[in-house]
Parts: structure tokens; sequence; C-alpha cells
């Protein structure tokens, strides 16, 4: 198992961090380190107001920056398709050979984002 993290970031205050363990559908949008651009459907698996965790199968370098298009609950967004859009930058990544070898990203924010309505 391999675990890598930016320097300007530590893990530990990210556990600390108040956040939900929410499930909810995401789609990934990003570059791989080859340059080719990718789309993911995924699901969230934590947030919190400073950044996210999620699994992927697409491979990303630390300090990419990628696009969550997250889908609200309808309990939260009044019954209607809302999607929160933001983007952030990969601060974590955690390798596993099981877990269908997907990785384990986790993103810090950045500080702007977009509620969109899909109706």
């Amino acid at each position: 198992m391999s675990n890598e993290m930016l320097n300007s970031f530590s893990l530990t205050n990210a556990i600390k961090e108040q956040g939900f363990n929410l499930s909810l559908p995401t789609i990934v949008e990003g570059t791989e380190p080859s340059g080719k651009a990718f789309t993911e459907k995924t699901v969230l698996s934590y947030i919190s107001h400073h950044g996210s965790s999620f699994w992927m199968t697409n491979t990303v370098s630390l300090g990419s920056e990628l696009k969550l298009i997250i889908d609200l609950p309808p309990k939260l967004a009044d019954k209607k398709d809302l999607k929160l859009i933001i983007k952030g930058k990969v601060i974590f990544v955690e390798s596993t050979k099981g877990r269908d070898a997907k990785q384990r990203v986790s993103l810090k924010f950045d500080s702007k984002y977009v509620i969109e309505s899909m109706d």
C-alpha cells in the first residue's frame, strides 16, 4: 500500500475536521498524468467544507485539479434536481490492491462552488 500527501496539508487535521460520511452520486472530471481527460462516475464517501474523499479507478497525481459534480439529496434540494459543482486539488492518494484496484482520493476544495438546477 502506498500513501502520498502534499506537504501543505496534514491528514491528521483532515480527520479532526467536522464533516459527513455521505454516499452521494458524484461525477469526477479531470486529467490523468498522461494528459488524457476523463469523466468517472463514483460515490462520495466523505465531505466537509474543506474537502472530500471518494474511490476512483482513473489515476490522478498529487496537486492535480479535479471537478466534482455532486447530486444533492432531494430533501436538501427542495425536491429539485440540484448539483453541487466544486473544484479542488488532490492532496492524498491511497492505492490498494483490493477494492477492485481503485484508489481513495482526497480533495481540498477551492473556495468557489456552484449549485446548479438540472430541471
